[in-house]
C-alpha cells in the first residue's frame, strides 16, 4: 500500500486527509485528546511538505444533519494549539464555507472541515448517494490520504468512495495500526495472551471464535464475563449478561478445552446492590454471587491471577475494561490489568491496547501512552481485523497500490 511518498511532490497540492477526531466531549471541553494527538504526525508531515492540508473527520452520531453538540469547532481549536499555528475551521463540509476556506489556503496551511456526518451522503447505504457526496469532497482536493484508523472498517464516502476518485495513500497512523495488528495475527511471538472485557459479549463473539485458533490464553473480564459464568451454570445474581450468547460461550469453553487454549475467568468478583458509585460493595467468590447482587469488577484475587497469566507473555492484545472503571469502587481490576500490561511491556513484550474504552481507561487511570507498546485509535476496527474481516478502507487502498 502506498505511503505519503507515493504521492510525489505535494507542494501546492490540496490534500484531503481523513482523520479520526471523534474525541469525547463534556459540552465543548475535550476530555481526552488522544486521537487528535495521534493525527498530528501525518498532518504535520503534509504541511511541512508544502501541501494544503484539508482535514475531514466525524464526531459522534448525528443523523445526517447539523447538530451543534457534534460540531468539530472545539477540535479545530485544540488542533491549532497542538500544531502551534492556526487551523482554519470551515463551518460546513462541501458548501460555501469549505470552498472559501480551501480557496484561501497557502502552501502549508491546514483547514478542518465541519463534521462529515452532518451530510447524509457520508454514511448512506446506497452507493449512488455516497458517490455524490464523495465527488463533492474529492472536488476540494488533488490527492487523498487515509489516516483515520477508527473508521477504516466502515464503507463510507470519506473512507472508501473518495479513495476511488483521487490519487490515494495511507497515512502514518493507519500504516502503524495495520503493521501492529498484522503482528498479532501473523506468527505472533508466544505466549500470546488476549484480554477481553467490556459490557457486551455479543460484540466480541467473532473475535473469540477467530482467536481460539491463534491465542494461547484468553482472559475474560468486564460485563461479558457473567455470560461465561452463566454458560458454566454458575449463579450470577443481577449481573449483566447476554442470554442469547450463553450457548456460544459454552461452545467456546468446550473448544478451548479440546484445543489446549486456556480461557481464564475470574475467581472472585466485586459486587454491589446497584450500578452506582455509592452502593455498598463486597467481594465474593465467583461461584457465589448472591441473589440481588450485581457484579461490577473482577476481585483482587482475580486481578493477581490475571497478572500472573500475563507475566510470561510476549504478545498481548487488550480490548475492554475489567469493570465499571469510571466509578472508583470498581476501577481496581482495570487498574491492576493495566499495570500488569505496563510491566510486561517493560520486559520487552508487544502489548496492544485496543482503543475505545480501554484507551480511555489507561489514560484516566494515570498511565502514559509510552508504558504500552501501542494504543490503538480504533476499537471497532481493531476487533474486526482480529475477526479476520476485510476492512473496506484498507482494501480500497490495497487495490489501488
Amino acid at each position: 500500500m502506498g505511503d505519503l511518498a507515493s504521492l510525489g511532490d505535494l507542494r501546492g497540492k490540496r490534500v484531503l486527509v481523513r482523520s479520526d477526531l471523534n474525541v469525547p466531549l463534556d459540552g465543548t471541553t475535550i476530555t481526552d485528546d488522544g486521537r487528535i494527538r495521534a493525527s498530528l504526525p501525518t498532518i504535520t508531515a503534509l504541511s511541512e511538505a508544502g501541501a494544503r492540508v484539508i482535514v475531514c473527520a466525524h464526531l459522534g452520531r448525528p443523523k445526517g444533519a447539523p447538530e451543534e453538540r457534534y460540531s468539530l469547532a472545539p477540535v479545530a481549536a485544540r488542533l491549532s494549539e497542538l500544531l502551534g499555528h492556526e487551523v482554519r475551521f470551515a463551518a460546513d463540509t462541501v458548501g460555501p464555507s469549505a470552498h472559501a476556506s480551501v480557496d484561501a489556503m497557502s502552501d502549508g496551511d491546514v483547514v478542518l472541515l465541519e463534521n462529515l456526518r452532518f451530510n447524509a451522503g457520508e454514511t448512506a447505504k446506497t452507493e449512488a448517494e455516497r458517490a455524490e457526496f464523495a465527488a463533492a469532497l474529492a472536488g476540494l482536493a488533488d490527492a487523498y490520504v487515509s489516516d483515520g484508523f477508527g473508521v477504516v472498517h466502515r464503507k463510507q464516502a470519506s473512507v472508501y468512495d473518495v479513495a476511488t476518485l483521487l490519487p490515494s495513500a495511507m497515512g502514518g497512523l493507519v500504516k502503524t495500526e495495520v503493521d501492529v495488528l498484522r503482528r498479532l495475527t501473523v506468527d505472533p511471538e508466544r505466549p500470546y495472551v488476549v484480554v477481553l472485557g467490556g459490557a457486551k459479549v455479543a460484540d466480541k463473539l467473532a473475535v473469540i471464535d477467530n482467536l481460539l485458533g491463534k491465542a494461547d490464553r484468553l482472559l475474560i473480564g468486564g460485563g461479558m464475563l457473567f455470560t461465561f459464568l452463566a454458560a458454566q451454570g454458575r449463579e450470577i445474581g443481577n449481573s449483566l449478561f447476554d442470554a442469547d450468547s450463553v450457548a456460544a460461550c459454552r461452545e467456546y469453553l468446550a473448544r478451548a478445552s479440546e484445543s489446549g487454549v486456556e480461557i481464564v475467568l475470574p475467581v472472585d468478583i466485586v459486587v454491589g446492590a446497584e450500578f452506582a458509585a455509592d452502593t455498598e460493595v463486597d467481594v465474593v467468590d465467583a461461584d457465589h454471587i448472591p441473589a440481588g447482587a450485581m457484579g461490577l469488577d473482577i476481585g483482587p484475587r482475580s486481578a493477581q491471577l490475571y497478572a500472573d497469566k500475563l507475566a510470561d507473555a510476549r504478545t498481548v492484545f487488550w480490548n475492554g475494561p475489567m469493570g465499571a472503571f469510571e466509578m472508583e469502587p470498581f476501577a481496581a481490576g482495570t487498574l491492576a490489568l493495566a499495570q500488569a500490561l505496563a510491566d510486561v511491556t517493560a520486559r520487552g513484550a508487544l502489548t496492544v491496547v485496543g482503543g475505545g474504552d480501554s484507551a480511555a481507561a489507561v489514560r484516566r487511570l494515570g498511565f502514559a501512552d509510552t508504558q504500552f507498546g501501542h494504543i490503538s485509535t480504533g476499537g471497532g476496527a481493531s476487533l474486526e481485523y482480529l475477526e479476520g474481516k476485510a476492512l473496506p478502507g484498507i482494501t480500497i487502498l490495497e487495490g489501488k497500490s
